[in-house]
């Protein structure tokens, strides 16, 4: 009698009684069920389980490897990682007695226990768990170390805005080392300035001894005239090499609060010397005394500066990646295309070559050819756009092929009639109907390349992850936030922009 459409036929019996059949399960996983004819059930239970086994072992040795056999190292687990060894063994146990239950339902030409599977699947969600270090209690613990970089991030438009500081300063010079004669004169007094004395103007640089334990230098009193009253002054070192940097006491950045007459006094330790001895020694080292007084216009900082230049960069190497991916692409997607390619035993080789190409290249992901491409090309925005095109060439490719074959074949066999050529039946009958779908696939791959563009420059490919990064490595978060920013409004515009575009060719 022949078989109605949709109605499965009659399983074929079992080679072997049901009790035979979960013997054999018992003994061998999965044999059962192939002896019940369900072979691919049972190669699926029979891998499953040999899968749970292998990774149980990985797992115990990494956890016991300084224990020498495998009893030794079991042991080990049960001690560190009682639950996890415990659930496993447990779960295994289980999925080795469903297996054999299965198999007696299957031999008895009923349906399998739907257990077995939701065994299998609850013991390698315990292997993930300790495979992948989950701890939900860290999540608590650790949120408060978060909260900081976090806030940083969500709200970053601190670091979007400066203001330079409008400085007062004074200064004078120290002789190094102590010299009979004194040190440098003050600096002559000017009207309406501050003005600094240093008392001794000479005198010698902490160092360190034999055991590099810190020999204090020499104290000296600063006194400042002429600062603007009840204004915090901040006090700064430049030896003769140029550097430059804030004298500290107890581990504090010095400053000191001028007084109702704009003077200070106060005694600080010559610091201890950050160039290499005897370099410099005819030129004196140099105290500072720095008022801030007032704050310049608010202008644009640098990091909002370069990530907007970043951001312009990250769409133009999508749109650039894009367009040299759809040009590339059109005539390779003829190529992957059946209906086009299946009228010759040649045509169908070249076919399956293209696609085989074109799946081997969109295997790979985007940032592994952009390490190739810096490789090649060296750092900057070209890496990245060389290897957004590769990876665009192969998924426009594909998504434009199966387009192609997916077209109506009416008008195709229309152009045939006519004696139309193979070029004339692609252009007349094939590229009409694929305007809208290349169109539409197009701007999606170019919301992705911009969005990939952001990932690639992590290793190197340009655009506004490469900065990112940087921030990131810095622990600069309020920049890294403004980056994370931009990134978003940027996907958000252009997905919105090519929404409109794919509705404006429907």
């Amino acid at each position: 009698m022949k078989k109605k459409a949709g109605i499965p036929g009659p399983k074929l019996p079992s080679l072997v009684p049901p009790w035979a059949a979960a013997l054999a399960s018992l003994v061998v996983p999965g044999l059962g069920q192939a002896l019940a004819r369900a072979v691919w059930r049972g190669v699926l239970i029979l891998a499953s389980i040999l899968s749970i086994a292998a990774m149980f072992v990985w797992r115990v040795q990494i956890i016991g490897h300084l224990q020498s056999t495998p009893a030794a190292m079991l042991q080990k687990a049960m001690e560190l990682r009682p639950g996890f060894t415990v659930i496993v063994l447990a779960s295994a146990v289980l999925v080795w007695l469903g297996n054999v239950w299965d198999a007696w339902l299957r031999a008895s030409r009923r349906r399998g226990s739907p257990l077995l599977f939701a065994f299998i699947l609850f013991a390698f969600f315990a292997l993930g768990w300790q495979i992948s270090e989950i701890d939900p209690g860290r999540l608590v613990t650790d949120f408060p170390q978060a909260m900081q970089p976090l806030g940083k991030v969500i709200w970053p438009w601190e670091a979007a805005i400066t203001r330079e500081p409008i400085l007062e300063k004074a200064g004078a010079s120290i002789r190094v080392p102590t010299q009979a004669g004194g040190g440098p004169a003050p600096d002559p007094v000017q009207e309406g300035k501050p003005h600094l004395v240093a008392d001794p103007s000479s005198g010698e640089l902490a160092r360190l001894d034999d055991n590099n334990q810190l020999i204090p230098g020499t104290t000296i009193t600063l006194t400042g005239t002429g600062f603007r009253p009840g204004l915090p002054v901040e006090l700064w070192w430049r030896d003769p090499l140029l550097n430059t940097f804030q004298l500290r006491k107890g581990g504090d950045y010095l400053s000191v609060m001028a007084d109702a007459q704009g003077s200070f006094t106060t005694a600080v330790m010559m610091p201890y010397s950050l160039g290499p001895v005897g370099e410099g020694k005819d030129e004196p080292h140099r105290v500072e005394a720095r008022q801030t007084v007032a704050r310049a216009a608010a202008r644009a900082s640098e990091a909002l500066r370069l990530v907007v230049e970043r951001i312009i960069e990250t769409i133009i190497m999508g749109m650039m990646a894009t367009l040299f991916g759809i040009i590339l692409a059109i005539p390779v997607s003829f190529l992957a295309a059946r209906n086009i390619m299946s009228s010759s035993p040649l045509t169908m080789v070249i076919y399956y070559v293209t696609r085989t190409v074109l799946n081997v290249i969109r295997a790979i992901e985007p940032l592994i050819w952009a390490l190739i491409a810096v490789v090649w090309v060296g750092l900057g925005p070209f890496a990245g756009i060389v290897a957004l095109t590769i990876h665009s060439v192969a998924a426009l490719g594909k998504l434009y092929s199966e387009a192609i074959e997916g077209i109506d074949p009416g008008p195709i066999e229309a152009i045939q009639a006519t004696g139309a050529t193979r070029l004339q039946n692609i252009m007349y009958a094939v590229v009409p109907q694929m305007i809208s779908p290349f169109v539409s696939f197009s701007i999606y791959r170019w919301d992705v390349n911009v969005r990939m563009s952001t990932v690639i420059g992590l290793v190197g490919g340009g655009g506004v992850g490469f900065i990112l990064v940087q921030y990131i490595r810095l622990l600069d978060y309020r920049a890294a936030g403004i980056a994370v920013w931009f990134i978003a409004l940027t996907v958000a515009v252009l997905d919105y922009v090519s929404a409109e575009i794919r509705r404006r060719f429907q």
